[in-house]
């Protein structure tokens, strides 16, 4: 792992998975109704905080993902093999993580599945497969931005579990109390 990488343009940098993810999500994408989709990307309620912390920490992912598109992927590094296990993993969750939140009614709580076990099973899944991406690059530096990003994320994710509580009152605490925001110990 170095700080800095030496950042070029390459067929082997990770812009490979990155494309990878994103064709696997919009096939994924495609197979689900319009108004999961619709659902699952509703920001119209969304408080001016955040908001903020959403957008920034989207501009810190951006910057992110520039940096893993422009660096070469350490294949054959102890580093690249954990990132593609990570990445890997992360693919599997968030299908599964799409396909449970796709399966509930409209207007209902999803706490099925991998919701069981997390809040945020796709949120957690993206995370994961960005972590899996710093270190397929062997990057320390890409590894501080996505940990800025995941911090802005979470102040994002505070808001929507307010959302959520005023949405489907008692039984959303029920659930908050069962489930972990993000694993066991968060």
């Amino acid at each position: 792992m170095e700080f800095f990488p030496i950042l070029q343009i390459g067929f082997l940098n990770g812009w490979l998975f990155f494309i990878l993810h994103v064709m696997l999500q919009m096939i994924h994408l495609k197979l689900c109704p319009k108004e999961v989709v619709k659902r699952l990307f509703d920001r119209s309620d969304w408080m001016r905080k955040q908001i903020i912390f959403t957008v920034s920490g989207k501009i810190f992912g951006l910057v992110n993902i520039i940096l893993i598109f422009l660096t070469p992927l350490k294949i054959g590094a102890i580093e690249f093999i954990i990132g593609v296990i990570l990445f890997s993993i992360s693919q599997v969750l968030l299908h599964v993580a799409i396909y449970n939140f796709k399966r509930v009614p409209l207007g209902k709580p999803i706490t099925t599945g991998l919701y069981k076990v997390s809040r945020n099973p796709q949120q957690l899944s993206l995370d994961i497969m960005f972590l899996g991406l710093c270190f397929m690059i062997g990057s320390w530096l890409s590894i501080i931005i996505l940990m800025i990003s995941v911090t802005c994320a979470h102040f994002g994710i505070l808001g929507e579990e307010k959302r959520l509580k005023e949405q489907y009152g008692e039984s959303y605490l029920e659930y908050k109390k069962k489930v972990p925001r993000y694993l066991i110990f968060f």
